[in-house]
């Protein structure tokens, strides 16, 4: 049995990677800023601090065997009222160098392994550097944190693409409305957005970070990722789980649910191979299931007059 920190560890990502590993036998404890709002996390133990302002130095990481750090910043922390100089101090602030100070204070606790929650934008598609803060602020973090890797401590990066899914009763607020959207029980959102990406479940996230845990090469970055899919594609999948057949327009707006029609892959298809499944024992082809399960989560809580 370990101990290991989840940092970022009342939101989806960490908070289903802490069930798990609390499920095979580790002695899990959660690193955030305020106590989780999930009933389903409350009975962990809680190391309270933001990792932006420094909080959490060596002395407070000691004791610990390895570390899950899954609490980057991006456009869901941006503090309202930013405007364009300030949007980029607080990516460089917070990703930029309070994530590589983190893992330095993490190496220096004695702590043998850790591994980041990263984004695919920088090695999917690195030509964003150059003209996105936020891509920018990932590439800086992800460099950072494995920088601070050596014999004594054991650092990978895995950078994720689109995350579908969660732990049963901790799911996000976009799937959720997704699967109301797929129900019928909402209809603002059936049409597409243009362009694509690479969508991952958060089962297959976990098994990659635990298997970069165990076994990834040190100080190694990872592409990891599932499934190549447009965008309607996508929303295809959500009707299908729900046994309806919609046919959806692709419009040029903001689509109501999916927060990604904002992010820098606005437009475009973001499609590669990903790295590691084999090396490091994630799923593959895991997206329809998520889905299927994110629907039938979501219709279960439905009247039955609506489901």
């Amino acid at each position: 049995m370990a101990r290991i920190l989840v940092v970022g560890g009342t939101g989806s990502i960490g908070g289903y990677t802490a069930l798990r590993l609390r499920e095979r036998g580790d002695d899990v404890v959660l690193g955030a800023r305020n106590p989780p709002h999930s009933s389903l996390l409350t009975s962990f133990e809680l190391l309270r601090g933001d990792f932006a302002a420094g909080d959490f130095s060596s002395d407070r990481l000691a004791g610990f065997d390895a570390v899950i750090f899954a609490a980057a910043n991006d456009i869901r922390q941006l503090p309202q009222g930013l405007d364009a100089a300030g949007i980029v101090a607080h990516y460089e602030r917070t990703n930029s160098k309070a994530v590589p100070q983190f893992f330095r204070a993490a190496r220096e606790a004695g702590i043998s392994r850790a591994a980041y929650v990263g984004s695919f934008y920088p090695q999917a598609k690195p030509e964003l550097v150059a003209t996105d803060a936020y891509v920018r602020s990932r590439r800086d973090a992800d460099e950072g944190a494995r920088a601070e890797a050596g014999p004594d401590f054991h650092v990978v990066s895995l950078n994720a693409p689109i995350i579908v899914g969660g732990a049963r009763g901790l799911m996000r607020e976009k799937h959720r409305q997704l699967g109301l959207m797929a129900l019928g029980a909402r209809t603002d959102g059936d049409f597409a957005i243009r362009g694509g990406s690479n969508y991952m479940s958060v089962r297959s996230l976990y098994e990659a970070i635990i298997g970069g845990l165990e076994h990834g090469e040190n100080g190694r970055g990872y592409l990891v990722g599932d499934e190549n899919l447009t965008h309607l594609d996508y929303l295809k999948l959500y009707f299908a789980a729900a046994g309806r057949s919609v046919d959806l327009a692709i419009r040029d707006l903001n689509h109501p649910i999916l927060g990604d029609a904002t992010s820098p892959a606005v437009g475009r298809t973001i499609s590669y191979e990903p790295e590691g499944a084999e090396a490091l024992g994630y799923t593959r082809d895991d997206i329809a299931r998520t889905v299927t399960e994110i629907v039938g989560e979501v219709r279960e809580s439905l009247p039955a007059t609506v489901r």
